[in-house]
């Protein structure tokens, strides 16, 4: 650190403000532009209509409140002014698995700090370049010396877009992957709720038992069973917790499942019974959609084959053609 302050020292005074300003102005450019993007129009805001709003608020779960004591401070400037934006970004965190009062507040620090990093790191990096004090391998000296004032300009401002932009693109595929860990081991998982409850234990017992037992092979679903569960014996209501779960994993069988069981608590009925039915349902449903992806191949397949074998067909056809006409010109 000692030898990079003298590195940046040396350079005009002037050209570092300059730069300094342009990381800056580069991160708040590609920071307005991602909101114009996402952020609605008023009017359309109004179009939904107050009814589903207060529907969708009173839905709401503990997140909203979290997002509430997100905002005080340093904190609260970094994350979304709307309370419908921390929402969805809560929302998202908890389908990646991230859970905390602070989880916004973090996340959006980690992307204003790549944002204004990665073009820090550039900068210093051409400071070194600059030093003849400080070694430098040769291929990076001549790369940075060599760079024009527009290059510089554009490298900052896409540093600042890809420090600002990356965070957000990895949470969605961590909740897309995570989504899907959970899709694939719900229907086994469901087997074994439904044998322990034949078998006589609680539908609680059993969810705890069953989260347990699959933690080695399904561990984001046995998380969010014995979350959910560790909120029921917390003492909160089984119908909101349960509702939670569903919300927090974005899997259609599992909301399916929570209504099913809220069902059959709701009206009386065997949880066995209903548990069956829908394991019925499951089955069928796995069936039917490993027959849709054998439908598709013979369509995929013959795409994948015309596009290799079209050019050998070409190739076979129009080369003799083409070989005769050359040796007649060459002739010629």
């Amino acid at each position: 650190m000692s030898q990079v302050l003298p590195a940046l020292v040396m350079l005009d005074p002037f050209l570092l403000i300059v730069l300094g300003g342009i990381a800056v102005g580069s991160l708040l450019l590609v920071y307005g532009l991602g909101r114009a993007a996402t952020e609605r129009s008023p009017s359309a805001v109004r179009i939904e209509g107050t009814g589903r709003r207060q529907s969708a608020a009173a839905t709401r779960s503990d997140f909203v409140k979290l997002a509430r004591r997100d905002a005080t401070g340093l904190a609260g400037a970094l994350a979304p002014e709307t309370m419908e934006e921390r929402f969805q970004v809560q929302h998202a965190l908890a389908r990646a698995g991230f859970r905390g009062s602070k989880a916004v507040a973090r996340f959006y620090a980690i992307r204003v700090g790549l944002g204004l990093g990665l073009p820090a790191v550039l900068i210093g990096l051409v400071a070194l370049s600059r030093s003849p004090e400080l070694w430098v391998p040769a291929v990076l000296a001549d790369g940075l010396s060599g760079m024009s004032s527009l290059f510089l300009v554009q490298s900052l401002a896409l540093l600042a877009a890809i420090g600002f932009f990356a965070p957000a693109i990895w949470l969605n595929r961590l909740v897309k992957q995570r989504r899907q860990a959970i899709e694939d081991a719900f229907p086994n998982a469901l087997d074994l709720i439904q044998i322990s409850v034949e078998a006589g234990m609680g539908f609680d017992a059993a969810m705890i038992r069953v989260a347990e037992e699959i933690h080695e092979v399904a561990p984001h679903l046995s998380e969010e069973l014995l979350l959910a569960q560790s909120e029921i014996q917390a003492g909160r209501d089984r119908a909101r917790a349960l509702v939670d779960m569903g919300r927090r994993t974005g899997v259609d069988e599992v909301t399916s499942f929570v209504n099913v069981v809220l069902q059959s608590m709701q009206f009386g009925t065997s949880i066995s019974d209903a548990l069956t039915t829908y394991a019925e349902e499951m089955r069928m449903k796995r069936e039917l959609k490993a027959q849709e992806k054998a439908n598709k191949l013979p369509v995929q397949m013959s795409a994948v084959m015309a596009l290799l074998m079209l050019p050998a067909i070409v190739s076979l056809t129009l080369g003799p053609v083409i070989i005769r006409y050359i040796n007649y010109f060459a002739a010629g």
